[in-house]
């Protein structure tokens, strides 16, 4: 992890009525328009972690690459440390005999209430969710961490092949990867890791309820600038895709119509960004630019 802090419980703030922790806010996220929308996410989260939270650092983000050299190494990750880090695991449930898994996760160790960290039961909340659901729900925070699944999925090796595509149409489906947890590339991959079947994380609308999330997709956003950086003059503007969920060439679930997405694009953000609530992808294309003005320390 890079620019490590003690995080309290005030790291991520949720109030009755508030849909600041859940993807779903009224905001429209097209499957693979993730990393320009969660680049806003995250910019935004910062910005709010300073002006709500008396934050004074930076963003962090989690090199998983570190961790993933082994199981043993995952397992103790500084991302995991009860005093410098996010806690670790949940309780563990046996779903041993269990039939309808929905999220088959190799692996898991956990499944129930985070037990020790500055958001273990008791000590913090996760107020959105389940699912799509933004009504007010506290609960305490699960997690689910395979340490198995995880060095499969966040290794160098895995972010090499990624970062060797030769245009963002191609690199955004190596990082997303398929609908399956074996066929997820690391941006998947990182949630199911530490989400795993029961977790947190491994819920697409609920995921920001995890403080780790925070960590996994500024990664997330640090990698995919650094393709762009590889060949900037090209990558600035390169963008590509459907404007519709699941749509080629994410036809999990069958053909659906869609359009290619252009710099153009508008991003509905609902009531996410204080300032505006529609962003042209164009906007989200360079972290140095006038909108976002951040860079990485590698």
């Amino acid at each position: 992890m890079h620019l490590p802090s003690l995080l309290a419980t005030a790291l991520l703030v949720a109030v009755p009525g508030s849909c600041a922790p859940t993807h779903d806010c009224g905001c429209k996220t097209p499957l693979v328009r993730k990393e320009c929308w969660h680049r806003m996410f995250i910019a935004q989260y910062e910005k709010d972690l300073r002006n709500l939270c008396c934050y004074s650092g930076a963003q962090p983000y989690w090199d998983w690459t570190l961790d993933s050299n082994s199981i043993e190494d995952f397992r103790k990750s500084p991302i995991f440390d009860v005093e410098t880090g996010f806690g670790g695991n949940g309780v563990f449930i046996d779903i041993s005999s269990w039939t309808n898994v929905t999220k088959p996760v190799v692996g898991r160790t956990g499944g129930g209430c985070v037990t020790d960290g500055p958001f273990a039961k008791g000590e913090f909340e996760v107020h959105a969710g389940p699912d799509n659901s933004t009504a007010y729900n506290p609960r305490c925070l699960a997690r689910d961490i395979s340490a198995e699944y995880g060095i499969s999925k966040l290794n160098q090796t895995m972010v090499d092949w990624t970062l060797q595509a030769k245009d963002f149409f191609e690199f955004d489906q190596r990082v997303q990867g398929g609908v399956t947890a074996e066929s997820q590339g690391y941006h998947g991959g990182g949630h199911l890791a530490i989400g795993g079947s029961f977790g947190e994380m491994g819920d697409m609308y609920s995921s920001p309820g995890d403080p780790i999330f925070w960590l996994h997709h500024t990664n997330v956003d640090r990698l995919w600038d650094k393709w762009q950086r590889l060949d900037w003059p090209a990558r600035k503007s390169d963008i590509g895709g459907p404007d519709t969920q699941y749509a080629y060439p994410y036809t999990f679930f069958g053909n659906k119509e869609y359009q290619n997405i252009t710099l153009a694009y508008v991003m509905d953000f609902g009531n996410l960004l204080p300032d505006r609530r529609y962003i042209t992808v164009e906007e989200a294309m360079d972290t140095q630019g006038e909108r976002l003005f951040y860079t990485y320390d590698s």
